[in-house]
């Protein structure tokens, strides 16, 4: 987890980083073309302030030439004016004078003439060149707006990326300094993982020697008393009780249990769908009542009479199989003989069918042809048509993969074991389709029976038919998509319980096996019966020699108190018998003779009874010597087995402590790997950042004196361009005043 979390936080360092020099580039790209277009525009500015400062040349050679113009003007018309009186007063002087006055006012005239055309020239350049300057001037002042909204947006720019920066680089310092924690806590889990796995190797070390030592000698005992292994060979494999799974055993007596229910549903729908199809015919087209039906819906009706014989024996055959399906015995397709007989049931009825197809298609098309058929009735009774084609197309289906899986409980090689899944889902594929049918039946049928209960014609015995066959329709359809519904939920434990079989072998070779199989776990089950018995009896025999010492000891217990009993009634005889008198001696002399005679009788019956009760004593002895040794043998053989279980279980644990081992050894490889691997990430990040840094700190200082000296050289092309502005109106006042 911590190295997924380094590589996803590496990665988006890694998009940052890129995403940060893309934009550097950008950044770069802009300022090179602000660079550039600073520079054509410090050309521009260049050439106009030449042509400005040629324009102002020319204008003031332009001013000087007409003032000297003026001048000369002034002169010329001064003279005129000191020429007109002189020549009022000297009319009479010769015409020489006159025409060379004339001649020279020509030559004024038309040297005036010529400076007043290059003047209004000169004016019409002044005034373009003065538009032109305007118009630049317009444009550099737009220009420069532009220039100051672009700079002030990559001034912004810069700004952010700036705080982008320092977010970044503290919020690397801050994961640099998570992940040194965390290098950390990794390096102790690997100090604590070292010594585990030191203390680990050494458990296996010793675990392995003992356990070797025991798997020799449990393979000499092997060798030695184990005949021959019977697991080897598939044949005799397949011969072996598998274990009993109670657990597997009562689900799928569930499951056929609801198998069963779902069948009986579709059974009753059947006989009520072709009994009610029965009655239909006897009544529409034609009322049977009334007049007589064609001969083809006789015998149509003749066949479906039968169909109880054909549909009950579906609901028998699979009452059949579930009562197979029994706690006792192993459910696999090699041992389910009865599901041969359902599927021959299901052949039968689909005989069945494929016999009935026709008449059916036949009386669709007879009502079709009726009078009192609509072109509405005519559609449904054709899509009707069609969806009983579909209806036994899909029974047809369905026999052929419930055939496929009762041949490997008949014939051996009928169906490979690797198809069984396949054959399982396809039956699935087929009870959706028999749903898809039935839903389209219900659909055509409903549409049929409304068009017919609009026919002025329609009795109530048809509107009653219909509404039963509806009915019944409608349970096929609820039946099939239960029974789809429900294989489908099933198909995964179907298709999971294939494997239940003999271990270590692909399962039963052939049906017989199986049946073999099936005999050889009755006569074990018997077999332990009889043990269990053998072992209840001893039990009981045991109990029984318990009681019999038990009684022993009582009665020799009882004989010890008659005994004593006797001797006191004795004592106390004598005791009053030596109180009497003699007299009473001699008369009683047969009396003491009587007592004599039964004491003696009661000790010759005490003595047999003391050399009797020897034997049993031995014998009890022996038993019970015999009873101890037993149980002390059959409780070393209990702990035996229960040592072998735990050396097994321990076998079993050393084992998974092995692998995981191996595997804590691979994660530890593969953990520093990813810390050096990390680590250097970190510093070359770390370098890339310090260089990024440095670069951009660089970049941003070179672009604040980049924008510095572009606002200096603006605020200069502003005043020169005020300048210009005052001197260009101040020629323009100067030419207006002239």
């Amino acid at each position: 987890m911590a190295s997924a979390e380094l590589q996803g936080k590496y990665q988006k360092l890694a998009q940052e980083y890129s995403k940060l020099r893309a934009q550097n580039q950008v950044l770069k790209k802009g300022v090179v073309d602000e660079q550039a277009n600073s520079a054509a525009l410090k050309e521009q500015l260049k050439m106009k302030d030449q042509s400005l400062r040629k324009l102002q040349q020319e204008m003031d050679s332009l001013t000087f030439r007409n003032l000297q113009l003026a001048k000369r003007v002034e002169l010329l018309q001064d003279e005129l004016a000191l020429s007109e009186p002189r020549g009022k007063k000297n009319k009479k002087s010769g015409e020489s004078s006159s025409q060379l006055s004339q001649e020279q006012k020509s030559v004024f005239d038309e040297d005036l003439q010529k400076k007043i055309e290059e003047n209004e020239r000169l004016h019409i350049q002044f005034f373009e060149a003065d538009e032109q300057h305007k118009h630049v001037e317009a444009e550099l002042r737009s220009r420069l707006a532009t220039l100051e909204m672009e700079a002030a947006q990559h001034q912004a720019v810069v700004d952010g990326l700036t705080r982008k920066y320092m977010e970044t680089i503290e919020k690397l310092q801050n994961d640099k300094a998570k992940l040194e924690v965390k290098s950390q806590t990794l390096e102790k889990e690997a100090k604590e993982c070292r010594l585990r796995t030191e203390e680990c190797q050494l458990q296996l070390k010793n675990l392995h020697e003992d356990l070797s030592g025991r798997l020799e000698e449990s393979l000499s005992i092997i060798t030695e008393k184990v005949p021959f292994n019977d697991t080897k060979y598939s044949q005799y494999n397949a011969l072996n009780v598998p274990l009993h799974n109670r657990r597997h055993q009562l689900k799928m007596r569930d499951i056929a249990g609801q198998a069963l229910a779902f069948v009986q549903d579709l059974v009753t729908a059947l006989l009520n769908f072709h009994t009610y199809t029965e009655q239909r015919i006897q009544i529409f087209p034609i009322d049977s009542a009334i007049d007589t039906i064609s001969p083809l819906n006789q015998k149509f009706s003749q066949y479906l009479h039968e169909n109880a014989s054909y549909v009950r024996p579906l609901e028998e055959g699979m009452l059949h199989l579930f009562e197979s399906i029994t706690e006792d015995t192993v459910t696999v397709l090699e041992t389910t003989v009865k599901l041969k007989t359902f599927s021959e049931h299901l052949t039968s009825y689909i005989c069945f069918l494929r016999k009935i197809l026709p008449y059916q298609l036949k009386s669709l098309e007879e009502e079709c042809e009726s009078s009192l058929c609509t072109s509405a009735l005519r559609a449904r009774n054709l899509e009707l048509s069609q969806d009983m084609k579909k209806m036994t197309a899909v029974f047809e289906k369905l026999q052929t993969y419930i055939g496929l899986l009762a041949l490997p409980s008949t014939e051996p090689d009928g169906l490979l074991r690797t198809n069984y899944s396949s054959v399982l889902t396809n039956v699935g594929a087929a009870l959706h389709g028999f749903h898809d049918v039935m839903k389209d039946i219900s659909k055509h049928y409903s549409q049929k029976a409304a068009i017919e209960h609009e026919l002025p014609t329609a009795t109530q015995k048809l509107i009653t038919t219909n509404d039963c066959i509806l009915s019944s329709v409608v349970a096929l359809t609820n039946g099939a998509g239960k029974i789809a519904s429900f294989f489908s939920n099933n198909v995964d434990y179907f298709i999971a319980s294939l494997s239940y079989g003999p271990k270590t072998a692909s399962g039963f070779i052939s049906p017989l096996s199986a049946e073999c199989m099936l005999q050889y776990k009755k006569k074990a089950a018997a077999y332990m019966k009889a043990l269990r018995k053998v072992q209840q009896s001893l039990e009981k025999i045991s109990k029984l020699e318990q009681e019999k010492e038990h009684w022993m000891l009582e009665a020799q217990l009882a004989k010890i108190k008659l005994e004593k009993e006797n001797q006191r009634f004795a004592d106390k005889l004598r005791s009053t018998s030596s109180g009497q008198g003699l007299g009473l001696a001699q008369e009683n002399p047969t009396g003491a003779n009587a007592t004599g005679q039964e004491e003696t009788s009661a000790r010759a019956a005490l003595e047999p009874a003391h050399s009797t009760s020897l034997v049993p004593d031995v014998e009890s002895r022996e038993d019970l010597i015999k009873n101890h040794y037993m149980a002390r043998i059959m409780e070393l053989t209990s702990q035996l087995q229960l040592a072998d279980s735990k050396s097994v279980h321990f076998y079993a644990e050393c084992r998974a402590l092995s692998k995981r081992l191996a595997l804590a050894e691979k994660s530890k490889e593969a953990l520093t790997e990813e810390m050096k691997v990390a680590g250097q990430n970190i510093s070359r990040l770390q370098d890339e950042l310090t260089t990024t840094k440095r670069s951009y700190e660089d970049q941003l200082s070179m672009m604040s004196d980049h924008l510095c000296s572009m606002n200096e050289t603006l605020s200069k092309q502003r005043e020169e361009i005020d300048t210009l502005k005052m001197s260009s109106k101040g020629n323009s006042k100067k030419n207006k005043s002239r």
